[in-house]
Protein backbone atom coordinates (compact mmCIF):
# COMPACT_ATOMS: atom_id res chain seq x y z
CA UNK A 1 0.00 0.00 0.00
CA UNK A 2 1.24 3.25 -1.21
CA UNK A 3 2.05 5.95 1.95
CA UNK A 4 0.36 8.75 -0.11
CA UNK A 5 -3.19 8.02 -1.74
CA UNK A 6 -3.75 9.38 -5.25
CA UNK A 7 -5.99 11.84 -4.08
CA UNK A 8 -3.77 14.33 -1.92
CA UNK A 9 -1.55 15.12 -5.35
CA UNK A 10 -4.78 15.85 -7.22
CA UNK A 11 -5.96 17.93 -4.12
CA UNK A 12 -2.81 20.03 -4.52
CA UNK A 13 -3.18 20.57 -8.01
CA UNK A 14 -6.76 21.75 -7.60
CA UNK A 15 -5.08 24.24 -5.50
CA UNK A 16 -2.06 25.08 -7.49
CA UNK A 17 -4.75 25.62 -10.38
CA UNK A 18 -7.13 28.29 -8.53
CA UNK A 19 -3.89 30.02 -7.33
CA UNK A 20 -2.72 30.78 -10.62
CA UNK A 21 -6.35 31.59 -12.28
CA UNK A 22 -6.61 33.96 -9.19
CA UNK A 23 -3.15 35.35 -9.74
CA UNK A 24 -3.69 36.07 -13.66
CA UNK A 25 -6.97 37.66 -13.06
CA UNK A 26 -5.92 39.52 -9.41
CA UNK A 27 -7.55 43.05 -11.33
CA UNK A 28 -10.48 41.56 -12.29
CA UNK A 29 -11.11 39.75 -8.88
CA UNK A 30 -10.54 42.83 -6.69
CA UNK A 31 -12.58 45.09 -8.79
CA UNK A 32 -15.28 42.62 -8.55
CA UNK A 33 -15.36 42.93 -4.71
CA UNK A 34 -14.98 46.82 -5.06
CA UNK A 35 -11.14 47.62 -5.27
CA UNK A 36 -10.47 49.28 -7.75
CA UNK A 37 -6.33 49.81 -8.10
CA UNK A 38 -5.02 46.28 -7.66
CA UNK A 39 -2.44 45.01 -10.25
CA UNK A 40 -3.80 43.34 -12.84
CA UNK A 41 -1.50 40.23 -12.56
CA UNK A 42 -0.45 38.76 -9.23
CA UNK A 43 2.70 37.56 -10.35
CA UNK A 44 5.33 38.62 -7.64
CA UNK A 45 7.56 36.32 -5.10
CA UNK A 46 5.00 36.53 -2.46
CA UNK A 47 2.22 35.62 -4.77
CA UNK A 48 4.30 32.69 -5.48
CA UNK A 49 4.52 32.06 -2.21
CA UNK A 50 0.56 32.11 -1.96
CA UNK A 51 0.29 29.98 -4.10
CA UNK A 52 2.22 27.05 -2.17
CA UNK A 53 -0.65 27.92 0.59
CA UNK A 54 -2.97 27.20 -1.95
CA UNK A 55 -1.08 23.84 -2.96
CA UNK A 56 -0.19 22.69 -0.11
CA UNK A 57 -3.11 23.26 2.52
CA UNK A 58 -5.93 21.06 0.05
CA UNK A 59 -3.24 18.28 0.85
CA UNK A 60 -3.11 18.63 4.18
CA UNK A 61 -6.53 18.42 5.15
CA UNK A 62 -7.40 15.86 2.96
CA UNK A 63 -4.55 13.79 4.25
CA UNK A 64 -6.05 14.57 8.08
CA UNK A 65 -9.56 14.45 7.81
CA UNK A 66 -9.97 11.63 4.82
CA UNK A 67 -6.78 9.62 5.11
CA UNK A 68 -6.58 10.49 8.74
CA UNK A 69 -2.48 10.35 8.29
CA UNK A 70 -2.20 11.04 11.92
CA UNK A 71 -3.31 7.92 13.33
CA UNK A 72 -1.14 5.87 11.45
CA UNK A 73 1.55 4.37 13.98
CA UNK A 74 4.43 5.44 11.28
CA UNK A 75 3.92 9.14 13.27
CA UNK A 76 5.19 8.06 16.04
CA UNK A 77 2.39 9.58 17.93
CA UNK A 78 -0.61 7.98 20.11
CA UNK A 79 -3.53 10.26 20.74
CA UNK A 80 -4.51 8.38 23.82
CA UNK A 81 -1.43 9.21 25.45
CA UNK A 82 -2.01 12.97 27.33
CA UNK A 83 1.33 13.35 29.53
CA UNK A 84 0.82 16.36 31.62
CA UNK A 85 2.80 19.19 30.87
CA UNK A 86 5.15 19.00 34.12
CA UNK A 87 6.04 15.45 33.29
CA UNK A 88 7.43 16.39 29.58
CA UNK A 89 8.58 19.72 29.95
CA UNK A 90 12.42 19.04 30.93
CA UNK A 91 12.02 16.87 27.90
CA UNK A 92 10.84 19.31 25.66
CA UNK A 93 13.44 22.02 26.93
CA UNK A 94 16.10 19.71 26.07
CA UNK A 95 14.71 18.76 22.63
CA UNK A 96 14.04 22.92 22.21
CA UNK A 97 17.86 23.41 22.93
CA UNK A 98 18.75 20.67 20.49
CA UNK A 99 16.14 22.62 17.53
CA UNK A 100 17.51 26.08 18.55
CA UNK A 101 21.07 25.03 18.12
CA UNK A 102 20.38 23.10 14.86
CA UNK A 103 19.19 26.18 13.62
CA UNK A 104 21.88 27.97 14.55
CA UNK A 105 24.19 25.56 12.79
CA UNK A 106 22.45 25.75 9.96
CA UNK A 107 22.07 29.95 10.04
CA UNK A 108 26.10 30.12 10.26
CA UNK A 109 26.37 27.91 7.38
CA UNK A 110 24.16 30.28 5.24
CA UNK A 111 26.13 33.51 6.80
CA UNK A 112 29.50 31.59 5.64
CA UNK A 113 28.47 30.79 2.10
CA UNK A 114 28.20 33.75 0.14
CA UNK A 115 26.75 32.64 -2.90
CA UNK A 116 23.31 32.12 -0.47
CA UNK A 117 23.21 36.01 -0.62
CA UNK A 118 23.54 36.50 -3.99
CA UNK A 119 20.99 35.96 -6.85
CA UNK A 120 17.44 34.29 -6.78
CA UNK A 121 19.42 32.46 -3.18
CA UNK A 122 18.58 36.13 -1.77
CA UNK A 123 15.13 35.95 -1.74
CA UNK A 124 15.37 32.43 -0.07
CA UNK A 125 17.50 34.60 2.54
CA UNK A 126 14.93 37.23 3.27
CA UNK A 127 11.91 34.52 3.72
CA UNK A 128 14.36 32.82 5.90
CA UNK A 129 15.43 35.98 8.28
CA UNK A 130 11.34 36.51 7.95
CA UNK A 131 10.44 33.59 9.30
CA UNK A 132 12.62 32.78 12.24
CA UNK A 133 11.52 35.04 15.11
CA UNK A 134 8.07 33.03 14.81
CA UNK A 135 9.70 29.69 14.18
CA UNK A 136 11.42 30.02 17.44
CA UNK A 137 8.36 31.18 18.98
CA UNK A 138 5.93 28.69 17.80
CA UNK A 139 8.56 25.82 18.12
CA UNK A 140 7.95 25.68 22.18
CA UNK A 141 4.30 24.78 22.07
CA UNK A 142 4.60 22.65 19.38
CA UNK A 143 7.52 20.77 21.21
CA UNK A 144 5.63 20.79 24.27
CA UNK A 145 2.23 19.73 22.67
CA UNK A 146 4.26 16.44 20.35
CA UNK A 147 6.02 15.39 23.55
CA UNK A 148 2.64 15.00 25.40
CA UNK A 149 1.47 12.58 22.99
CA UNK A 150 5.18 10.72 21.57
CA UNK A 151 5.31 7.27 22.40
CA UNK A 152 9.35 8.38 22.36
CA UNK A 153 10.02 11.75 22.90
CA UNK A 154 13.62 11.21 22.63
CA UNK A 155 14.07 11.78 19.03
CA UNK A 156 17.23 13.07 17.41
CA UNK A 157 16.45 16.67 18.73
CA UNK A 158 16.57 15.68 22.37
CA UNK A 159 20.00 13.64 21.95
CA UNK A 160 21.65 16.76 20.32
CA UNK A 161 20.30 18.87 22.88
CA UNK A 162 21.09 16.39 25.59
CA UNK A 163 25.11 16.20 23.88
CA UNK A 164 24.81 20.15 23.85
CA UNK A 165 23.65 20.01 28.14
CA UNK A 166 26.44 17.94 28.89
CA UNK A 167 24.16 14.77 29.86
CA UNK A 168 25.68 10.93 29.13
CA UNK A 169 22.55 9.40 28.00
CA UNK A 170 22.44 10.91 24.53
CA UNK A 171 23.09 8.34 21.32
CA UNK A 172 25.75 9.21 18.38
CA UNK A 173 23.79 7.79 15.66
CA UNK A 174 20.35 9.80 17.03
CA UNK A 175 22.47 12.68 16.62
CA UNK A 176 23.96 11.85 13.47
CA UNK A 177 20.51 10.47 11.91
CA UNK A 178 18.80 14.52 13.11
CA UNK A 179 22.06 16.40 11.65
CA UNK A 180 21.44 15.01 8.66
CA UNK A 181 17.75 15.44 8.10
CA UNK A 182 18.54 19.04 8.87
CA UNK A 183 21.08 19.15 6.14
CA UNK A 184 18.34 17.94 3.77
CA UNK A 185 15.83 20.28 4.74
CA UNK A 186 18.56 23.45 5.15
CA UNK A 187 20.04 22.65 1.51
CA UNK A 188 17.46 21.87 -0.69
CA UNK A 189 14.47 24.02 1.01
CA UNK A 190 17.31 27.47 0.42
CA UNK A 191 17.28 26.22 -3.29
CA UNK A 192 13.44 25.41 -3.76
CA UNK A 193 12.41 28.71 -2.56
CA UNK A 194 14.99 30.81 -4.43
CA UNK A 195 13.50 29.08 -7.79
CA UNK A 196 9.92 29.09 -6.81
CA UNK A 197 9.21 32.89 -8.11
CA UNK A 198 10.52 32.33 -11.73
CA UNK A 199 8.14 29.56 -12.50
CA UNK A 200 5.30 31.53 -11.40
CA UNK A 201 5.54 34.44 -12.90
CA UNK A 202 5.99 32.92 -16.45
CA UNK A 203 2.31 31.12 -16.63
CA UNK A 204 0.62 34.26 -14.95
CA UNK A 205 1.82 36.64 -17.60
CA UNK A 206 1.86 33.83 -20.14
CA UNK A 207 0.03 35.16 -23.30
CA UNK A 208 -1.85 31.20 -24.01
CA UNK A 209 -3.59 32.70 -27.57
CA UNK A 210 0.03 33.48 -28.81
CA UNK A 211 1.49 30.48 -27.36
CA UNK A 212 -0.84 28.35 -29.16
CA UNK A 213 -0.20 29.70 -32.33
CA UNK A 214 3.39 27.67 -32.29
CA UNK A 215 4.42 24.28 -31.52
CA UNK A 216 7.86 25.22 -30.16
CA UNK A 217 6.16 28.10 -27.96
CA UNK A 218 3.25 25.78 -26.55
CA UNK A 219 5.72 22.85 -25.95
CA UNK A 220 7.60 25.38 -24.20
CA UNK A 221 4.71 26.96 -22.03
CA UNK A 222 3.59 23.79 -21.21
CA UNK A 223 6.99 22.31 -20.32
CA UNK A 224 7.05 25.74 -17.60
CA UNK A 225 4.00 24.89 -15.88
CA UNK A 226 4.73 21.34 -15.39
CA UNK A 227 8.17 22.62 -13.77
CA UNK A 228 5.93 24.57 -12.12
CA UNK A 229 4.05 22.13 -10.66
CA UNK A 230 7.21 20.01 -9.70
CA UNK A 231 9.05 23.13 -8.12
CA UNK A 232 5.76 23.92 -6.18
CA UNK A 233 4.75 20.64 -4.65
CA UNK A 234 8.81 19.71 -4.10
CA UNK A 235 8.82 22.80 -1.89
CA UNK A 236 5.78 22.22 0.15
CA UNK A 237 7.54 18.71 0.27
CA UNK A 238 10.84 20.65 2.37
CA UNK A 239 8.58 22.47 4.09
CA UNK A 240 6.02 19.89 5.97
CA UNK A 241 8.27 17.50 7.29
CA UNK A 242 5.86 16.75 10.36
CA UNK A 243 4.99 13.42 12.07
CA UNK A 244 1.22 14.96 12.92
CA UNK A 245 1.30 14.40 9.13
CA UNK A 246 3.32 10.81 9.04
CA UNK A 247 5.22 13.55 6.65
CA UNK A 248 8.51 13.54 8.67
CA UNK A 249 11.97 12.12 7.59
CA UNK A 250 12.50 8.54 9.00
CA UNK A 251 15.77 8.48 8.20
CA UNK A 252 17.93 10.19 6.23
CA UNK A 253 20.44 8.58 3.41
CA UNK A 254 23.78 7.70 5.55
CA UNK A 255 26.02 6.82 2.62
CA UNK A 256 28.60 9.46 1.39
CA UNK A 257 27.91 8.34 -2.07
CA UNK A 258 24.49 9.09 -1.96
CA UNK A 259 24.87 12.65 -0.53
CA UNK A 260 28.43 12.83 -3.61
CA UNK A 261 25.21 11.89 -6.23
CA UNK A 262 22.72 14.17 -5.30
CA UNK A 263 24.83 16.99 -4.51
CA UNK A 264 26.46 17.10 -7.91
CA UNK A 265 23.10 17.58 -9.62
CA UNK A 266 22.38 20.99 -7.54
CA UNK A 267 24.07 24.63 -7.30
CA UNK A 268 26.81 25.17 -6.02
CA UNK A 269 28.20 21.80 -6.65
CA UNK A 270 26.72 21.21 -10.25
CA UNK A 271 28.72 19.61 -12.55
CA UNK A 272 26.31 20.09 -15.33
CA UNK A 273 25.64 23.32 -16.24
CA UNK A 274 27.22 25.90 -18.61
CA UNK A 275 30.99 25.93 -18.36
CA UNK A 276 30.80 22.72 -15.79
CA UNK A 277 33.17 19.92 -15.95
CA UNK A 278 30.00 18.25 -17.46
CA UNK A 279 28.63 20.86 -19.77
CA UNK A 280 27.27 19.05 -22.81
CA UNK A 281 25.86 22.03 -24.70
CA UNK A 282 29.42 22.59 -26.37
CA UNK A 283 28.39 24.12 -30.00
CA UNK A 284 24.65 22.48 -29.63
CA UNK A 285 21.52 24.00 -30.28
CA UNK A 286 18.10 22.91 -29.49
CA UNK A 287 15.15 20.36 -31.33
CA UNK A 288 13.73 23.64 -32.07
CA UNK A 289 16.51 24.48 -34.07
CA UNK A 290 17.20 20.92 -36.06
CA UNK A 291 13.58 20.94 -36.67
CA UNK A 292 12.71 24.51 -37.72
CA UNK A 293 10.32 24.67 -40.88
CA UNK A 294 9.54 20.85 -40.12
CA UNK A 295 5.99 22.00 -38.75
CA UNK A 296 4.61 18.16 -38.40
CA UNK A 297 7.94 16.78 -36.75
CA UNK A 298 7.74 19.94 -34.26
CA UNK A 299 4.60 19.18 -33.29
CA UNK A 300 5.77 15.69 -32.67
CA UNK A 301 8.63 16.39 -30.60
CA UNK A 302 7.13 19.12 -28.90
CA UNK A 303 4.27 16.82 -27.79
CA UNK A 304 7.29 13.89 -26.70
CA UNK A 305 9.39 16.50 -24.70
CA UNK A 306 6.02 17.65 -22.94
CA UNK A 307 4.80 14.14 -22.12
CA UNK A 308 8.33 13.91 -20.25
CA UNK A 309 8.06 16.81 -18.76
CA UNK A 310 4.36 15.51 -17.29
CA UNK A 311 5.76 12.45 -16.51
CA UNK A 312 8.28 14.22 -14.38
CA UNK A 313 5.99 16.29 -12.68
CA UNK A 314 3.58 13.67 -12.03
CA UNK A 315 6.59 11.74 -10.08
CA UNK A 316 6.54 14.33 -8.04
CA UNK A 317 2.73 15.13 -7.71
CA UNK A 318 2.55 11.70 -6.08
CA UNK A 319 4.26 11.95 -3.19
CA UNK A 320 1.83 15.04 -2.62
CA UNK A 321 3.80 16.69 0.83
CA UNK A 322 6.56 14.25 1.39
CA UNK A 323 8.98 14.93 -1.44
CA UNK A 324 12.56 15.26 -0.14
CA UNK A 325 16.10 14.08 -1.52
CA UNK A 326 17.88 11.81 -0.18
CA UNK A 327 15.23 10.93 3.12
CA UNK A 328 13.11 7.92 3.77
CA UNK A 329 9.33 9.35 4.11
CA UNK A 330 7.16 6.55 3.57
CA UNK A 331 7.35 4.22 0.68
CA UNK A 332 5.43 5.08 -2.98
CA UNK A 333 3.80 2.45 -5.45
CA UNK A 334 1.26 4.10 -7.43
CA UNK A 335 1.30 6.47 -9.86
CA UNK A 336 4.45 6.20 -12.02
CA UNK A 337 5.59 4.30 -9.51
CA UNK A 338 3.50 1.43 -10.37
CA UNK A 339 5.84 1.43 -13.52
CA UNK A 340 9.17 2.42 -12.49
CA UNK A 341 10.94 2.86 -9.36
CA UNK A 342 12.51 6.13 -10.78
CA UNK A 343 10.08 7.44 -13.50
CA UNK A 344 11.48 11.08 -12.73
CA UNK A 345 15.15 10.39 -13.70
CA UNK A 346 13.83 8.10 -17.00
CA UNK A 347 12.04 11.33 -17.70
CA UNK A 348 14.34 13.55 -17.14
CA UNK A 349 17.25 12.09 -18.87
CA UNK A 350 15.06 11.08 -21.85
CA UNK A 351 14.19 15.01 -22.16
CA UNK A 352 17.33 16.04 -22.10
CA UNK A 353 18.84 13.68 -24.87
CA UNK A 354 15.54 14.50 -27.14
CA UNK A 355 15.55 18.25 -26.51
CA UNK A 356 19.51 18.84 -26.59
CA UNK A 357 20.29 16.26 -29.42
CA UNK A 358 24.10 16.47 -28.23
CA UNK A 359 25.05 14.37 -31.22
CA UNK A 360 24.19 17.36 -33.67
CA UNK A 361 26.57 20.77 -33.38
CA UNK A 362 26.20 23.60 -34.86
CA UNK A 363 29.89 24.06 -35.34
CA UNK A 364 30.41 20.54 -37.28
CA UNK A 365 32.53 19.20 -35.21
CA UNK A 366 32.86 15.49 -35.04
CA UNK A 367 34.97 15.79 -31.50
CA UNK A 368 32.10 18.06 -29.79
CA UNK A 369 29.89 15.89 -31.41
CA UNK A 370 31.31 13.13 -29.27
CA UNK A 371 32.31 14.50 -26.91
CA UNK A 372 29.02 16.17 -26.05
CA UNK A 373 27.39 12.45 -26.24
CA UNK A 374 30.26 10.91 -24.14
CA UNK A 375 29.28 13.47 -21.84
CA UNK A 376 25.70 13.36 -21.32
CA UNK A 377 25.97 9.41 -21.34
CA UNK A 378 28.15 9.89 -17.95
CA UNK A 379 25.06 12.29 -16.87
CA UNK A 380 23.03 9.64 -17.14
CA UNK A 381 25.09 7.42 -15.53
CA UNK A 382 24.90 9.86 -12.64
CA UNK A 383 21.57 9.62 -12.15
CA UNK A 384 21.79 5.78 -12.46
CA UNK A 385 24.44 6.01 -9.51
CA UNK A 386 22.01 8.32 -7.65
CA UNK A 387 19.12 5.65 -8.09
CA UNK A 388 21.33 3.15 -7.10
CA UNK A 389 22.48 4.69 -3.79
CA UNK A 390 18.74 5.55 -2.67
CA UNK A 391 17.92 2.06 -3.31
CA UNK A 392 20.41 0.96 -1.05
CA UNK A 393 19.25 3.30 1.54
CA UNK A 394 15.47 2.64 1.17
CA UNK A 395 16.42 -1.38 1.13
CA UNK A 396 16.80 -0.98 4.96
CA UNK A 397 12.59 -0.58 4.82
CA UNK A 398 10.61 -4.24 4.33
CA UNK A 399 7.89 -2.78 2.85
CA UNK A 400 10.60 -1.22 -0.09
CA UNK A 401 12.26 -4.34 -0.18
CA UNK A 402 9.01 -5.89 -1.08
CA UNK A 403 7.74 -3.40 -3.77
CA UNK A 404 11.05 -3.71 -5.55
CA UNK A 405 11.02 -7.38 -5.92
CA UNK A 406 7.29 -7.14 -7.24
CA UNK A 407 8.57 -4.21 -9.66
CA UNK A 408 11.86 -6.48 -10.63
CA UNK A 409 9.14 -9.29 -12.16
CA UNK A 410 5.77 -7.00 -12.73
CA UNK A 411 6.46 -3.62 -14.18
CA UNK A 412 6.74 -2.56 -17.34
CA UNK A 413 9.58 -0.24 -17.45
CA UNK A 414 11.90 -3.14 -15.58
CA UNK A 415 9.88 -6.18 -17.19
CA UNK A 416 11.00 -4.05 -20.83
CA UNK A 417 15.11 -3.43 -20.14
CA UNK A 418 14.51 -7.49 -18.84
CA UNK A 419 13.76 -8.74 -22.08
CA UNK A 420 16.02 -6.43 -23.71
CA UNK A 421 19.08 -8.37 -21.38
CA UNK A 422 17.47 -11.64 -22.40
CA UNK A 423 17.34 -11.01 -26.22
CA UNK A 424 21.15 -9.63 -26.25
CA UNK A 425 22.27 -12.68 -23.95
CA UNK A 426 20.15 -14.86 -26.37
CA UNK A 427 22.07 -13.14 -29.76
CA UNK A 428 25.23 -13.80 -27.93
CA UNK A 429 24.52 -17.36 -27.39
CA UNK A 430 23.50 -18.07 -31.06
CA UNK A 431 27.00 -16.56 -32.30
CA UNK A 432 28.76 -18.67 -29.88
CA UNK A 433 27.28 -21.53 -31.07
CA UNK A 434 27.69 -21.15 -34.53
CA UNK A 435 31.49 -23.23 -35.40
CA UNK A 436 33.43 -21.62 -37.84
CA UNK A 437 33.82 -23.77 -41.00
CA UNK A 438 36.44 -26.18 -41.04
Amino acid sequence: MSAVSTAVGLCGLLGLGVAIMVARNFGYIGAAFGFEGWPARADGPYSALVALLFCGLPMVLWSIFVDKVHLRPSTGLDWGISRPIADVLDTSIIKVAGLWATWALIAAIYALCRFYWNGNYLFSMQMFEAAVIPLILLSVPYIVWLDRHLVDPRDGAWHFGAWIAGRNDWDRQEIFHHLRAWAVKGFFLAFMISIVPGGFRDIVNMNVAEVASNPVWLANALITGMFLVDVQFATIGYMLTMKPLDAHIRTANPYLAGWVAALMCYPPFILMNNGGPLDYHIGTSDWAYWFEGHITLLWIWGAMLVALTALYAWATVAFGFRFSNLTHRGILTHGPYAFSKHPAYLSKNAFWWLSTLPFLVTTGSTADMIRNSAILGLVSAIYYWRAKTEEKHLMVDPAYAAYADWMGRNAMVPRFFAALRRLAGNRLRQRSDVQPAE
